[in-house]
């Protein structure tokens, strides 16, 4: 499955910028909103952690083996790289509608690529050349920081990272509100955007897709900084 498709809907941003990423999360809020599916999105998003169980399993297995090629030669094989990418990609849409955001009611679509209609983007730069010592210690010991701030923010997550802590406490504030209102409040929106991204950022790093160290940063909202409006 191809992992290479550019968005239209939601403009991605181009090349990190002076004050950007590598991994780059954009999204789009859905409106209207129904004010009551979500709470049978668990139900509705089974389909999709059944199918990520499989595929971070073997995401563990691939990063394994990009450890040894970047450790030897430097670097992370592209058909493997793109992989690991797509499920990073698929997380974040399904965490997207279910309960990392609750940000559409559009059913995520089962693959590995980008959606250019669909509403939650996540892409990464192929990088040419990553460093062989780096990759000795900065999944575990750089790293390290990040976990402690990512343990707060998701919890006792389970397949993506989304389902707890912080992040889905705030899901769940945000999905009252919108059943009693029927708004989804814009800054918690910005808000729950800019905590995934952190997570998404880490998992690029911890996943060896990039050298670059994620910043101890909250951009909110559904732009990476410094793209236009």
């Amino acid at each position: 499955m191809s992992t290479h498709v550019t968005s239209s809907a939601v403009p991605p941003p181009g090349p990190a910028g002076p004050q950007g990423y590598p991994a780059r999360l954009t999204a789009r809020l859905d409106a209207p909103l129904s004010r009551w599916l979500w709470l049978v999105k668990w139900l509705l998003a089974l389909p999709h952690h059944v199918v990520l169980f499989f595929l971070w399993a073997a995401v563990a297995g691939v990063s394994v083996v990009a450890f040894f090629a970047i450790l030897f030669t430097g670097r992370y094989p592209r058909p493997l790289f793109d992989f690991t990418s797509g499920v990073l990609r698929w997380s974040w849409r399904v965490a997207y509608y279910a309960y990392g955001a609750l940000g559409t009611d559009r059913y995520p679509p089962f693959t590995l690529a980008d959606v250019p209609d669909y509403p939650a983007h996540w892409d990464v730069t192929y990088p040419e050349h990553l460093s062989r010592g780096l990759v000795l210690v900065k999944w575990w010991l750089l790293a390290l920081p990040h976990y402690l701030i990512l343990g707060f923010l998701v919890g006792g997550a389970r397949l993506a990272w989304f389902s707890g802590g912080l992040i889905g406490l705030l899901t769940l504030f945000a999905g009252v509100f919108l059943a009693f209102t029927g708004v989804y409040p814009r800054e918690l929106y910005d808000l729950l955007l800019g905590l995934n991204r952190w997570v998404l950022r880490v998992a690029a790093y911890a996943t060896l897709l990039t050298d670059a160290y994620p910043p101890f940063r909250l951009d909110q909202g559904g732009r990476e900084p410094g793209t236009a409006a």
